[in-house]
């Protein structure tokens, strides 16, 4: 991380000036609008931590305090500059590591753990409508991954309120983060017109390289379902050509009725039915950027009868491989 920004970001502020002062508590008007109806109030505002109506505001975590259990009315992720922070959420403890990403969508119960002086990170608080550039972005990834990882970044009972990215080492990642912060210091200084832009785009490159490391995902423990689901996709996605239920069903010691009862519910599709868009999804790459043949592209994403493959093709896509490729 760039030494200006970590200057930046451990500059002492104001609310932890009062802490270290001797005020036990983090200052409720920076982040709450008062009590709900029954009387509970812990629903962080995003009209008191996101200026001006902005879709999406960035703040350093404040340190030196418990910060308690709370939701947010916005999807928030932090990001670990320097240092460690512990995080409870939902009942399960997570510490952030330098290079963490943790998003949580707007359902999460989170507290947050005394952190030192140096210990920086940084809190991006998002309402849902600055998504629309970052997902659009991630359109001509046409795969059940993709529709999954933004299901569980948008929306209620997927089966966990977080995803915790362990990302320290991925150099592109860092890079990007490094380059959202950057930005976001810089439009608070000159308000140009161009940062929303370029914000939004650099938060859709994140999710791109995001989808290359699903890998690095950790999910709630209490979520199996949504674990499961991810160790699917990513499967499908590395071996679209041989995959099968049965094999991966033994590879994890599952019954296939399970898993087939867990997909239908997360996405509403059948192991098959992923597995064909997966390889017809790879067969339309194929004929758009190589000279393969048509029935060396059938064997190569896992159909030996180039007969069967061109009935599936044209039942998706209405056109015969051949027609695609011409029409480029």
């Amino acid at each position: 991380m760039n030494q200006k920004i970590l200057d930046i970001l451990s500059t002492i502020t104001d609310e932890e000036k009062a802490i270290l002062s001797g005020e036990p508590y983090i200052n409720r008007e920076l982040y709450y609008s008062g009590q709900k109806k029954d009387g509970s109030g812990d629903e962080i505002d995003s009209a008191r931590v996101l200026a001006d109506g902005k879709l999406i505001d960035m703040r350093p975590h404040v340190r030196f305090v418990h910060f308690p259990l709370h939701t947010h009315n916005y999807v928030e992720f932090i990001y670990m500059c320097q240092g460690e922070t512990v995080h409870i959420i939902d009942g399960q403890r997570i510490t952030l590591k330098k290079g963490d990403l943790l998003f949580m969508n707007q359902h999460a119960r989170q507290e947050i753990l005394p952190a030192g002086e140096n210990d920086l990170a940084v809190n991006f608080m998002i309402l849902p409508d600055f998504f629309g550039t970052p997902f659009s972005m991630l359109e001509h990834e046409d795969s059940a991954l993709k529709d999954f990882l933004v299901s569980c970044l948008t929306k209620k009972d997927i089966g966990g309120n977080f995803l915790y990215f362990n990302v320290s080492g991925i150099t592109q990642i860092q890079n990007l983060m490094e380059n959202l912060i950057c930005n976001m210091i810089d439009e608070k200084s000159s308000r140009g017109s161009d940062y929303k832009m370029i914000n939004q785009v650099t938060m859709g490159l994140l999710f791109l390289n995001l989808l290359q490391h699903t890998d690095t995902i950790r999910v709630s423990r209490r979520s199996y379902e949504q674990e499961v689901m991810f160790r699917i996709l990513r499967y499908i996605d590395d071996e679209y050509k041989d995959a099968s239920l049965g094999s991966f069903a033994k590879d994890i010691g599952e019954d296939e009725y399970t898993l087939s009862r867990i997909i239908k519910k997360a996405t509403g599709s059948t192991f098959k039915e992923l597995l064909q868009n997966k390889r017809l999804n790879k067969a339309c790459e194929l004929l758009k950027n190589t000279d393969i043949s048509i029935a060396d592209i059938s064997v190569l994403i896992g159909y030996d009868n180039t007969s069967f493959f061109h009935r599936l093709f044209r039942r998706k896509y209405d056109c015969s491989p051949r027609d695609y490729r011409i029409r480029g």
